[in-house]
């Protein structure tokens, strides 16, 4: 996985939001990246906050986020402080572990199963995207 590789699933789970009668999907659970080489397990992290710690990392990614700095990945918070901005939206930061640096993002639920998430640098001038799928385990 290359250096964006993790930024991009990341920002994957920022996007649309929900039709307005619909309500907001419930954040926890388990959400892979598109690659299928992460697994975050979300959560309540404090006052209406949530965060996501990495469940399970292919080999790849493991070695991907170690040459960026990081030694291990499972465990690694790369979901910090999102906080609810709206119907469906969260905005808070994501950590880049192949990159070992944070990023302003935005989490849109697009269904109760996908999440779009951005990350963003420069205030906004360079953003990748990518959507996030709710699994009901982790891979084996």
């Amino acid at each position: 996985m290359r250096p964006h590789a993790i930024l991009a699933v990341a920002a994957a789970m920022l996007a649309a939001a929900p039709a307005a009668a619909q309500p907001a999907p419930n954040l926890a659970g388990l959400w892979q990246n598109p690659h299928r080489t992460v697994v975050v397990r979300t959560g309540n992290c404090g006052a209406e906050r949530w965060c996501g710690w990495v469940a399970w990392a292919s080999a790849e990614a493991e070695a991907d986020a170690k040459d960026g700095g990081v030694d291990r990945l499972v465990g690694t918070e790369l979901l910090q402080g999102y906080e609810r901005d709206g119907p469906g939206s969260w905005t808070g930061t994501v950590f880049v572990p192949d990159m070992n640096r944070r990023f302003s993002s935005r989490i849109e639920a697009v269904s109760a199963n996908e999440l779009r998430i951005r990350g963003c640098v420069l205030g906004g001038l360079f953003c990748k995207t990518q959507v996030w799928t709710r699994v009901e385990a982790l891979p084996r």
